[in-house]
């Protein structure tokens, strides 16, 4: 009866924040109940004896808990009451002074609320969300993370003041660096090397030669591509422009055109009965692209966006949209956005450029995307069979590379769908912050099939980097919130440049791993 009642109530409440929608012109496998974002009742985390397989099976885990939204929701409306509107923005971009008054008063308890939420995800020596220690480690200073010499912990007042400027989103622990897209190291290293000015120096000959060389280019951009060169350089490598320099103005001209006579043609037929399920489904989930990042809830950038995805799903009705395609828009907005932003990218006001300058940004994210697309479609079409390969070939691929992790999984009934399928889908990005996927996506584009193939030996890098945590994890809730939240908020090139360079090692030992998957 209980399990009937939890069924019926994400039925009927199709307002709950964070509920799943559905996803049109595509058809997933029906949704796991295990991928449901749960919470044991009790705050304490209940280890069963691990002689004991049935105790910290699913089916026990199941009968223990309840919904998740159920529990959150009552937190949640406190935080998301807030006056009537005084412009056409939303209040999350001009928030009041009434709202921050409230914030103020609310913060002490939610602080408890919070640390009350984490306890139960800790284990024996680790802390799976080590950014709020790191958090107490700070201070705020310009804008910047800087590290305190001081070991004491934040007291009331700070803690207070700190989340009273926090204004992205309600009830999640963030810090500044969470929504930082500039591609600096997380160590802090300076912008500009001897190196790397090197490095910059041998792009820019390239790119001025009158025919550029292509495979010279992706050997270079492999270890990553400096970024005031990386417009030009992932339209060349994305095969959107020619190498030939005499050429580029006239074929960008042309697609650009092209691009703005499809929103002419097509767009004005998003409110039609055949289109209109994918529009509102587009709607929806642009609001939830990169929630943290203040440049994507601006209302310009959400409307360049939905028209980018409609254009494109009803040009290929083999896939239609499809939930995770809209943060694939995102890495080619920030960098030809970037051409025209010095810094600070994350809170730049895209409505302060020319129109064509906006304009030339859409065109050219729109026909980047498409070519990123073009290679991994089959992750897209009906029942996603890319998707559901490439899980197979990392269950295989893991199983080969480092037997303990693969019977670990066996043993607590953890099945790689259920924490894979968001990595192919959404191709790390939900695992990354945007800046490390920026980098990331560098050297994609300079392997031949990045994207479809390589990225494939990047996840299981990727799940290799946590082994200690993940075998430390006895049972199955805890593996799955830990595979769900990996801590790599602080992530930045260097981290990347290391996941990269196992992954090519991976590739080269196993490359044979997953060759009965492909067709």
């Amino acid at each position: 009866m209980a399990t009937d009642n939890r069924i019926n109530f994400w039925r009927r409440n199709a307002k709950v924040p964070g509920s799943v929608q559905p996803v049109y012109g595509a058809q997933h496998p029906p949704l796991d109940p295990r991928l449901r974002r749960t919470y044991p009742k009790d705050t304490k985390p209940k280890f069963n004896n691990p002689k004991s397989k049935k105790a910290c099976s699913f089916h026990e885990f199941a009968r223990s808990t309840n919904d998740a939204w159920d529990i959150e929701d009552e937190e949640d409306e406190d935080f998301l009451v807030t006056p009537a509107p005084t412009s056409s923005l939303p209040s999350g971009l001009h928030p009041t002074s009434t709202h921050n008054q409230q914030q103020h008063n609310e913060a002490g308890d939610t602080e408890s609320r919070m640390s009350d939420r984490l306890a139960p995800y800790r284990t024996e020596g680790q802390n799976l969300y080590d950014v709020q220690e790191e958090e107490t480690n700070c201070e705020h200073i310009n804008g910047k993370v800087v590290k305190s010499n001081s070991e004491a912990h934040l007291n009331s007042s700070s803690v207070r003041s700190t989340l009273q400027k926090q204004q992205s989103l309600p009830v999640r622990p963030i810090i500044p660096l969470v929504a930082r897209i500039s591609d600096q190291n997380a160590s802090g290293a300076p912008p500009m090397t001897v190196r790397e000015k090197s490095r910059l120096d041998k792009f820019k000959q390239l790119l001025a030669s009158p025919n550029t060389d292509l495979e010279e280019l992706r050997k270079h951009s492999w270890s990553g591509i400096p970024r005031e060169v990386r417009p030009i350089t992932w339209r060349l490598l994305s095969g959107y422009l020619p190498a030939n320099k005499e050429r580029r103005e006239l074929v960008l001209k042309r697609k650009r055109e092209e691009y703005f006579g499809f929103i002419e043609q097509y767009y004005h037929s998003r409110t039609d009965e055949h289109y209109k399920d994918t529009y509102r489904q587009i709607h929806i989930d642009i609001p939830r692209t990169n929630p943290l990042i203040p440049l994507f809830q601006q209302p310009v950038v959400q409307e360049v966006f939905e028209r980018i995805l409609f254009i494109w799903a009803i040009r290929h009705p083999a896939s239609g949209y499809v939930q995770g395609i809209n943060d694939l828009v995102t890495p080619f907005f920030v960098v030809f956005l970037s051409e025209f932003v010095t810094e600070d990218v994350e809170n730049f006001e895209v409505a302060a450029l020319p129109l064509d300058t906006q304009r030339n940004i859409e065109a050219d994210s729109f026909w980047c995307m498409s070519k990123l697309l073009d290679g991994i479609q089959d992750n897209y079409t009906f029942a996603q069979p890319g998707i559901q390969n490439k899980v197979k070939a990392l269950e295989e691929l893991v199983s080969r590379i480092d037997e303990d992790i693969h019977n670990h999984f066996k043993k607590y009934e953890v099945e790689y769908l259920q924490f894979a399928f968001r990595w192919m889908n959404n191709l790390l990005m939900r695992e990354l912050p945007l800046r490390c996927t920026i980098r990331l996506w560098d050297t994609y584009q300079a392997e031949a099939e990045g994207f479809s193939h390589f990225h494939l030996y990047v996840c299981a890098a990727f799940l290799i980097e946590w082994r200690k945590e993940i075998l430390s994890m006895i049972d199955f809730q805890g593996l799955l919130m830990l595979l769900q939240n990996l801590p790599t908020i602080h992530w930045g090139n260097e981290e990347v440049g290391l996941l990269l360079a196992e992954a090519y090692r991976l590739k080269y030992m196993f490359a044979d791993a997953p060759s009965h998957y492909k067709r």
